[in-house]
């Protein structure tokens, strides 16, 4: 009984210490804005990339065909559709938005939407670059930067992949 007199000042400090601690206001929430997409800078006048371009391969360690569809306006902005075809099997695909830009011998691919939701801008994973390997008004070969070829032939405006 003895030991509890000398540590019951110390008990009831620490008690009310806390009670403080849970009753000061907390700070207001900062407030951040959300980050504005970039905006899509228009392309050269006559750039020779500038339309739709279809890219079908296989891929070693994928079963079936990846189809690559590749419309790059004007304007800047992009879609990128690939689908994978594996005979009698529904396709499955996936379908981006966003910005392009052509830069000496690179193809830049920025994303912005995938599958119709926006993405994180800063994510590395959003933008690919490929090295154009070749460009003519009827063909564009690729090179990812993971060493993918990728030979492109150029399609009418407004195809889109058949599912």
């Amino acid at each position: 009984m003895q030991l509890l007199r000398h540590y019951r000042p110390i008990a009831v400090v620490c008690a009310a210490g806390l009670l403080a601690a849970c009753a000061a206001p907390s700070p207001p929430p900062v407030e951040t804005k959300p980050k504005e997409p970039p905006s899509c800078v228009p392309a050269a006048a006559g750039d020779q990339v500038t339309g739709n371009w279809l890219s079908v391969r296989s891929q070693r360690g994928v079963t079936g065909e990846l189809r690559t569809l590749f419309t790059l306006n004007p304007d800047g902005t992009m879609a990128y559709t690939e689908q994978l075809k594996r005979g009698k099997h529904p396709s499955q695909g996936l379908s981006e938005e966003g910005c392009w830009k052509h830069d000496q011998q690179t193809l830049t691919l920025r994303t912005l939407t995938s599958n119709g939701s926006p993405v994180e801008f800063e994510d590395p994973i959003y933008t690919n670059r490929y090295t154009i390997v070749s460009a003519t008004d009827k063909t564009l070969d690729l090179r990812s930067s993971d060493g993918v070829m990728l030979k492109a032939r150029r399609m009418s405006p407004g195809y889109r992949l058949p599912f």
